[in-house]
This record gives structure tokens, C-alpha cells and sequence, in this order.
């Protein structure tokens, strides 16, 4: 009963309609708008793929009254912000690792020869992410960015000994030709095998116990890892094999250059 500023006393039901009827158990609003949520557990299937078919499957299928929106918050919302500082900080870490490698070598073009081999030590990451069946996430890309940085290294190291090799053989070089390049190209690329062989394993094995653990954490151990896992063993092919032959056709094209 509700008491009048008469004094009588009066019933809910003489002054509202009560009546029970379902509901939502609470309402919810996001900037100053009511809102539903619909909660979604993407299973098999990378998030992104997962958002973009959902979003073509309502603006195609569904006809929404007006004043009615849809919006993909939660992780995704999260994964997007992170997205966009991947693209800033990916061209960030070549600038970065080119104005080193220019800084050390004191040379564009042998700068350039390290930073266009970087994409192919990059391969046996990719391979190993397709053969876990991991999805690239921002846990690979930070994976891919730490990779970056190792194949850096060993192409600026192994460059280092390519040049010293030829420059202690400049005079048979010269005197020689060709197939004395050859064999300081390859006595150069011999003193790194062992070194290198080292790193690889040190590395290889300090990574493998991260893919044993399981529990809180270590999915996102296990992305950042994979990419450095497999791409240490094409980042060591790489330069071993491939950067002494790139060298030595920058050889040829600056002896070339000198001629003409």
C-alpha cells in the first residue's frame, strides 16, 4: 500500500497495470545504446575468416529493423588494435635493421644483398606454422619479427667473413680470376659452417621444450615460437649456400661496373 499526502492508503494496482512478462534478466547499453550480446567460440577456424563470415552472412541474409546495428567486439576487437601496430612496427623493424646493416657495412648495395635474402630465411617458419597447422597471429607475427632479426645476423656475419676471405686473396683474385674467387668465396663460407652449426642447435633445443608444456600460456609460447623453430634451419641454409653465391654476383657486377 502507498500512503497519499491525503492520509488514505491505496493499492499498486489502483494507480499501475502489473502484469509478469519475459524479459532480459538485466539491460545492457554501450555508448548510451542498448545492446544484446552474442556470445561466439570460434573453433577450427581462424578469427578473422570466422568474423568476416559472419559479418557477410548478416548484412546478406539478415534484414535488421532501423535503429538496429551489429558490431564484432572481445578478442577480435583486441586482435584488430594489435593488427595495427603490427603494421606499423613490421616496417619499422627493416628500417631499423637496414640503418644497422648500413651503419656496419658503410654499402647500399650490400645492405640491400642482406635485406633481400631475409624473406627466403623466412621460409622454413612458414613451412613449420603450416605443418602445426597454426594460424598467423599476432603471436607469429612477433615470432616472424624475432626470426627477422636472427637471419639479420647471420647474414651480416657471414658477410663479414666472405669479405675478409677475398681481401686476404685480392692480389690472386685479380691475378687469377675466377676460380680463385671461388675458393675464398668457399674458404669464407667454411670457417662459419662450424659456429653456425652451434647456433642452431643452442637454439633449436632451448625452443623444443616450449611445444612439450601445455597449460595456461602456452599457446602463445608456442606461436611466437614456431616460427623462430623452423625458420633457424632455412635462416642457416641461407646463408650458408645462398648469400656466398648472391656475393659474388655483386662481385661480378661491381668489376663489371669498373670496366666499363
Amino acid at each position: 500500500p502507498i500512503l497519499t499526502p491525503s492520509g488514505h492508503q491505496i493499492t499498486l494496482e489502483d494507480v499501475a497495470a502489473v502484469r509478469m512478462t519475459a524479459g532480459p534478466t538485466m539491460l545492457k547499453s554501450e555508448n548510451g545504446r542498448l545492446t544484446s550480446w552474442v556470445y561466439i567460440d570460434a573453433r577450427n577456424k581462424d578469427m578473422l575468416s570466422m568474423v568476416h563470415d559472419l559479418d557477410t552472412a548478416v548484412r546478406t541474409q539478415v534484414q535488421l529493423p532501423p535503429g538496429v546495428s551489429v558490431s564484432f567486439v572481445g578478442q577480435y576487437e583486441m586482435l584488430e588494435r594489435a593488427n595495427a601496430r603490427l603494421q606499423l612496427m613490421i616496417p619499422a623493424t627493416v628500417l631499423i635493421i637496414f640503418i644497422l646493416l648500413y651503419m656496419e657495412f658503410k654499402s647500399a648495395r650490400e645492405s640491400l644483398l642482406i635485406m633481400c635474402c631475409l624473406p627466403f630465411s623466412l621460409i622454413g617458419g612458414v613451412w613449420f606454422m603450416y605443418l602445426q597447422d597454426y594460424s598467423l597471429s599476432v603471436a607469429a607475427g612477433v615470432g616472424f619479427i624475432a626470426l627477422a632479426g636472427l637471419a639479420a645476423e647471420f647474414g651480416v656475419i657471414m658477410l663479414i667473413y666472405l669479405k675478409h676471405a677475398v681481401a686476404e686473396k685480392a692480389a690472386q683474385i685479380k691475378a687469377g680470376g675466377e676460380k680463385e674467387l671461388d675458393e675464398a668465396l668457399f674458404e669464407g663460407a667454411v670457417l662459419r659452417v662450424r659456429p653456425k652449426a652451434m647456433t642452431v642447435i643452442t637454439t633449436v633445443a632451448g625452443l623444443l621444450p616450449i611445444f612439450w608444456r601445455a597449460g595456461t600460456g602456452s599457446e602463445i609460447m608456442t606461436r611466437i615460437a614456431a616460427p623462430m623453430f623452423g625458420g633457424m634451419v632455412s635462416a642457416a641454409l641461407l646463408s650458408m649456400f645462398i648469400l656466398p653465391a648472391a656475393y659474388k654476383l655483386l662481385l661480378r657486377a661491381q668489376q663489371e661496373k669498373k670496366v666499363d
